[in-house]
């Protein structure tokens, strides 16, 4: 695999919201497009296509916001999005450490995420990356929180350069 982060263009953004999840995650996240119109008008908002080589396997988008008033917010992954015939293959904790490597870059120690419970959803995904549930819930989910530092446990694939 050559895994990167690609900005949000006209030229991936089809794509992106044209892949599908696997039956039933779709209650876990919202749609992308969804996120992408979210990020047009939230400017802390990173969103990202997940790439292997020219090909869009997924999406990623984080928010950094050092001034929020809730910590849980000020820097973290909002939404996570892997094909549903790439998942298992490591694109997602790719993605988690891009994030984590973006989040130290912007001088941030931790990272949160925010996540639903239940059968065939992201929680068992979130602690194999370090994710701690903090005890928290916010809008009915769970508040997990890791060090930026925190490698996600197995190795990621590698980036390209």
């Amino acid at each position: 695999m050559n895994l990167k982060l690609c900005e949000v263009t006209s030229q991936n953004v089809h794509a992106l919201m044209e892949f599908p999840l696997r039956p039933g995650q779709e209650r876990f996240v919202a749609p992308v497009a969804n996120s992408i119109a979210e990020a047009s008008v939230t400017p802390t908002a990173w969103p990202r296509a997940i790439c292997d080589g020219d090909d869009v396997v997924g999406f990623v988008m984080a928010n950094f916001d050092p001034d929020n008033e809730l910590a849980a917010f000020r820097c973290g992954i909002w939404r996570l999005h892997v094909s549903a015939d790439q998942q298992g293959r490591g694109v997602g904790r790719f993605a988690v450490e891009e994030v984590a490597r973006e989040a130290r870059r912007r001088g941030n120690e931790q990272m949160t995420v925010l996540w639903v419970q239940g059968d065939g959803g992201p929680e068992q995904f979130y602690l194999r990356c370090g994710f701690e549930p903090t005890g928290e819930r916010l809008f009915g989910q769970i508040l997990g929180a890791r060090s930026t530092h925190t490698a996600a446990t197995g190795t990621p694939p590698t980036r390209a350069s």
